[in-house]
């Protein structure tokens, strides 16, 4: 099958590396031509069909195929695959650039924004042809040619290096790997992470079951519970030491490849006439400017900072009481163990004892539930089946097939059974896997011009702890936060009901995107919430009072602290972009260890031993050509408006249908068809509280 196949659930495992390039390049071809056919109209007879309507479905074959190569190359990674995505993307990338510096389009487009069809839009078609001129402008319609060819040639060698970047990430992470053969060694490290650990052992060598050994990576389910709970120091300084060194090791060093991202971003903003790469990807977003959104972070800091001494303190002095030397510094790779011991001492609550109250199937059944009593929709699971790559097998009727046997599918329905979308599930690691949590679509429905409603299709993906010996796996309610928060970015892809596409679902500010999402978490923190999803996986037994409370008290814990980690990933963002000259073509070249320390200063927490920078693995802001570069403060900017929202609903009725129904309909719904803030205020009736984010975690001085 080829990827440009037009089925709503494609055959995957007929997608091969042999079949990228003829069918991206066929692609490419079919959407040049639709395209220059928009350019090329009788300037006479310009319509909204004719132009924007054109132009919103010029691509949609290649964006389908190459969004089907691009995630295949992120959940199934394989040597063979790579070589063919790569060998691709400069010339995905450089088409993508030169849609913008297409002359006889943006003539045209120009030309029907003068007339009176145009003039008379409104709603979201007025807002689609607002957003399409300025989409060009931001582009680089309007450079001189030369200019143009250069855009192309940054844009290109962009996409490039932040390709390397991922990879080196991905590479890096699955290239390390610890086996423990003394169990002494792992005192401290619950029973459901040695059972992990025992069970990773046995597939890497099963050749050697009955022998004693543990093996540990540095994807996070193996990773995070030996940072917080082994009590071996020596054995969390070598797996901490493992993560600190990603991405800036040969053969996976990213340190040299970002210096190079910095300078052609921008030198990319200042071609398009913006003194900052952050001024170029901001100014259409909530914060309008790189200075703007800088001013949010520091002021939050500004905000935290009492607390944020208090907790280290705290923290500090807890530790020397129990261990024996006065009070001081901690090291990087106690931190995490040291603030798990006094969360146990100060609130009597440790995170394992709601694992067997949080099975993902259990989760997964009741976040369903919940959605459908707040948002009136109904979720169906579908049977799926999994072929061997090249197996040229096909689904029986009924099934749908998937690229992994663990992936599941599901149809989300109106009350009155209209078909809204689907999504595969994919919530486990593996070493072809990249790590994070993300929501991605394959498909942007929505109702169409002939009054026809074409369902969406999405992903949501994790790396959430994996089944042990055949039993569902048993979650912390951590990770039961980042389903619920990808569930939020599906739902806004999944509800979406603007009939442009390019203003439909999650395609809205960036500092906006993460509303959906990060409201989605409040319910696990609730208790109304947590009745439908926390069930004992053997029992059913709803999770005890005693612990409920315990756990809700934990939300105010080293609040601060977890706080100030965002601000400070925002910072580095937000000053590696805003001083990229600085750092790239200044003599000599400053280093970026010592210039990101002294300007995060008081930002991180004092440690004994000087912990590298994140930078070398920070994806969100270097493995894409944008992504969440310059925008990391999105998620901290989203937090106010979330915790905000989420008030209206504490006041209504955490499951009231009418309150769900107005935010579907005034925020999920509408997408990009109107300015962002336009949709806050049309759900609350006023502007966002800026103290709400600080109210809900109990900092409020």
């Amino acid at each position: 099958m080829s990827f440009l196949a037009p089925d709503f659930t494609p055959a995957w495992s007929r997608f091969t590396a042999d079949r990228v390039e003829p069918d991206i390049i066929a692609a490419l071809a079919d959407a040049q031509a639709r395209f220059d056919a928009i350019a090329t109209q009788n300037p006479a007879n310009l319509t909204y069909a004719s132009v924007l309507g054109a132009f919103d479905e010029a691509a949609a074959t290649l964006d389908r195929a190459w969004t089907r190569v691009q995630h295949l190359d992120t959940v199934c990674n394989a040597p063979a695959l790579r070589i063919a995505h790569n060998a691709m993307l400069p010339k995905v990338t450089d088409f993508y650039t030169r849609i913008y510096l297409h002359e006889g389009l943006w003539k045209v487009i120009q030309a029907y924004a003068t007339t009176p069809n145009a003039r008379a839009l409104a709603g979201a078609r007025r807002r689609f042809l607002e957003e399409t001129l300025a989409d060009f402008r931001d582009s680089g319609a309007e450079l001189p040619p030369a200019d143009k060819k250069e855009l192309e040639r940054l844009n290109t060698e962009i996409s490039a290096n932040t390709q390397k970047f991922s990879e080196n990430v991905l590479d890096a992470t699955n290239a390390w790997e610890l086996v423990v053969t003394e169990e002494g060694r792992l005192i401290g490290l619950p029973e459901s992470a040695r059972a992990a650990a025992r069970q990773s052992f046995q597939q890497k060598n099963p050749d050697l079951t009955a022998q004693p050994g543990w093996r540990f990576t540095l994807h996070a389910p193996s990773y995070l519970p030996l940072m917080k709970y082994a009590q071996d120091d020596a054995l969390r300084r070598q797996v901490w030491q493992a993560a600190a060194n990603i991405g800036r090791v040969a053969p996976h060093d990213n340190t040299v490849l970002i210096p190079k991202i910095l300078e052609l971003r921008h030198a990319k903003a200042r071609l398009l006439g913006r003194a900052q790469f952050a001024d170029l990807v901001l100014h259409r977003r909530m914060a309008k400017s790189g200075a703007g959104a800088l001013t949010f972070i520091e002021k939050l800091h500004d905000q935290l900072v009492p607390a944020f001494l208090r907790e280290q303190r705290d923290l500090e002095e807890f530790k020397g009481t129990r261990s024996g030397p006065p009070p001081g510094p901690l090291e990087p790779w106690e931190t995490l163990f040291w603030s798990e011991q006094l969360r146990q001492a100060k609130l009597d609550f440790d995170e394992e004892l709601l694992r067997p109250y949080l099975p993902i199937e259990g989760v997964l059944c009741g976040l369903f539930k919940l959605v459908e009593t707040i948002f009136d929709v109904r979720l169906v699971a579908r049977p799926t089946v999994y072929f061997e790559p090249g197996s040229g097998e096909v689904a029986p009727a009924g099934t749908v097939e998937v690229w992994h046997p663990e992936v599941k599918f599901y149809e989300l329905h109106d009350k009155d059974g209209r078909h809204l979308g689907s999504f595969y599930a994919d919530w486990h690691p593996r070493e072809s896997k990249r790590g994070g949590a993300w929501m991605n679509y394959f498909e942007t429905g929505g109702p169409r011009p002939h009054g026809k409603f074409v369902p969406h299709l999405g992903i949501i993906a994790g790396n959430l702890t994996a089944p042990v010996a055949g039993q569902q796996a048993l979650l912390t309610h951590d990770e039961v936060c980042t389903i619920f928060h990808e569930f939020g970015h599906l739902l806004h892809h999944l509800l979406g009901e603007v009939e442009v596409k390019s203003l439909n679902g999650v395609r809205v500010t960036w500092d906006f995107v993460e509303l959906p999402s990060q409201i989605m978490e409040n319910w696990v923190w609730e208790r109304a919430g947590l009745d439908f999803v926390a069930r004992h996986h053997e029992t059913g037994a709803p999770l005890p009072e005693e612990i409920f409370k315990k756990m809700r008290a934990t939300r105010s814990f080293l609040a601060a602290t977890g706080m100030m980690r965002m601000a400070a990933f925002s910072k580095m963002d937000l000053d590696a972009h805003l001083h990229a000259d600085e750092l790239t073509k200044r003599q000599p070249l400053p280093d970026l260890e010592v210039w990101l320390r002294t300007r995060l200063a008081s930002y991180l927490p004092r440690y004994h031993t000087e912990p590298p920078s994140f930078a070398p693995r920070f994806t969100h802001v270097f493995s894409e050509p944008v992504g969440y570069a310059a925008g990391y403060y999105s998620y901290k900017w989203a937090e106010v408006l979330d915790a905000d929202a989420f008030t209206r609903f504490q006041k209504e009725g955490l499951l009231n249908p009418a309150t769900g129904g107005d935010f579907r309909r005034k925020v999920l719904a509408r997408g990009n068809s109107a300015p962002p803030e336009q949709l806050f205020r049309d759900f609350m009736g006023r502007d966002p509280d800026p103290s709400a984010d600080l109210a809900r975690c109990g900092l409020l001085s």
